[in-house]
């Protein structure tokens, strides 16, 4: 069975700390390739907040679950629905070429939707072996620099802002 194209829809996560410490994880795929949590929807109606959810717990295994489940202590991998945002920021860029087979004929670009997640720094995170080859904690600037793509950089770099806006009453946290 002939595996459906990739929907040009998807979400860079950000996940933090509230040291502002940001995870990334280094693709299986290319190797030296570092990022934060990224996916594409899964069906073109599947909401992006639940993309979001999908696709963190696939990649990290962090399970972003309603207040009751993450706050029995059962998870050591859990976090509050609550500490996921919406950025209410999005790119659309080039699809790098190496990847574009991935995606119906003629498909060159993608809108990448951005949202952020505070996680204890001590989360117990486990990999996707054939996503991912390692993880790692930078400071979010550091973080930045370490990413191959340039639009993760820049929403990492957005981190102090969106973190302010928070505080202002804004959505994000």
């Amino acid at each position: 069975m002939e595996k459906p194209y990739k929907i040009p829809e998807s979400v860079l996560v950000v996940i933090y700390a509230a040291n502002l410490d940001v995870l990334l994880i280094e693709r299986a795929d290319r190797p030296g390739y570092w990022q934060s949590v990224t996916g594409s929807k899964d069906t073109p109606d599947e909401p992006l907040v639940d993309t979001a959810i999908r696709e963190v717990f696939e990649e990290t295994g962090i399970r972003v679950a309603d207040a009751s489940h993450a706050t029995q202590g059962q998870d050591a991998a859990s976090v509050a629905r609550a500490d996921l945002s919406d950025w209410e920021l999005s790119n659309i860029y080039e699809i790098y070429p190496v990847w574009r087979h991935r995606y119906a004929p003629g498909i060159t670009k993608n809108t990448e939707h951005v949202f952020g997640l505070l996680v204890p720094r001590d989360i117990t995170v486990t990999l996707a072996p054939r996503e991912h080859l390692n993880h790692l904690w930078l400071p979010y600037r550091e973080a930045a620099d370490k990413c191959f793509s340039p639009s993760n950089a820049e929403a990492i770099l957005q981190l102090p802002n969106q973190l302010g806006r928070a505080r202002q009453g804004g959505q994000p946290r």
